[in-house]
């Protein structure tokens, strides 16, 4: 799952989306620096991240994209499933794509002291390029792949890995969307039992 997924799988808390928009950028015990709800957030992120390594389904997904990318798949694959609930977005939240981003934009904005440095880094630009919107078009897709490339050891194979969204397209939002309802259910319960009593 990639930024998109995990801000929505995060329910409606503020500090819950904030932990797990930041969870890659946190290791090991270092989640244990900040706000209990934020480390909540953290820990959910971790869970999401072993559910989608872990899925049939998701290996599936990983099958379309191993020929170039190997190991790498996964993150591609992450990249697709955000374009996926981006295009379906009406279908999983009652606001629209553009209202969430702009919430998101001004949580983590709000909150920007509390972030790890890398994101405060790359933030300006995400906030500024409107990324988490983007990923409903082919083009933001690209251009995500693009840039993870060149600051990333992820292999410049983005011609080829657009190829193989187009040509598997309708196969991968089926495996998306299947996938999609199994770590929804999963979130939630997570969410559910970690709630402070």
């Amino acid at each position: 799952m990639n930024f998109l997924a995990h801000l929505y799988l995060s329910g409606s808390d503020p500090l819950i989306q904030i932990g797990n928009f930041i969870g890659d950028y946190v290791k090991g015990r270092q989640y244990e620096r900040y706000s209990p709800d934020i480390q909540r957030g953290i820990l959910l992120h971790r869970k999401i991240d072993l559910f989608t390594d872990q899925h049939a389904i998701v290996k599936t997904s990983c099958a379309h994209l191993s020929e170039k990318y190997g190991r790498y798949a996964g993150i591609i694959i992450d990249v697709f499933y955000d374009h996926f609930l981006a295009q379906n977005w009406e279908d999983y939240h009652e606001d629209t794509l553009k209202d969430f981003v702009s919430g998101v934009h001004r949580l983590l904005l709000y909150n920007y002291f509390k972030l790890p440095r890398g994101v405060k880094r790359f933030l300006p630009f995400l906030i500024k390029s409107r990324r988490l919107e983007t990923y409903a078009s082919f083009q933001g897709i690209e251009r995500a792949l693009k840039i993870m490339s060149d600051y990333s050891s992820l292999p410049d194979h983005t011609h080829w890995a657009m190829k193989q969204l187009e040509e598997h397209y309708s196969t991968l939002d089926m495996e998306f969307k299947n996938f999609f309802n199994e770590v929804r259910a999963m979130a939630k319960h997570e969410l559910l039992i970690s709630t402070p009593v």
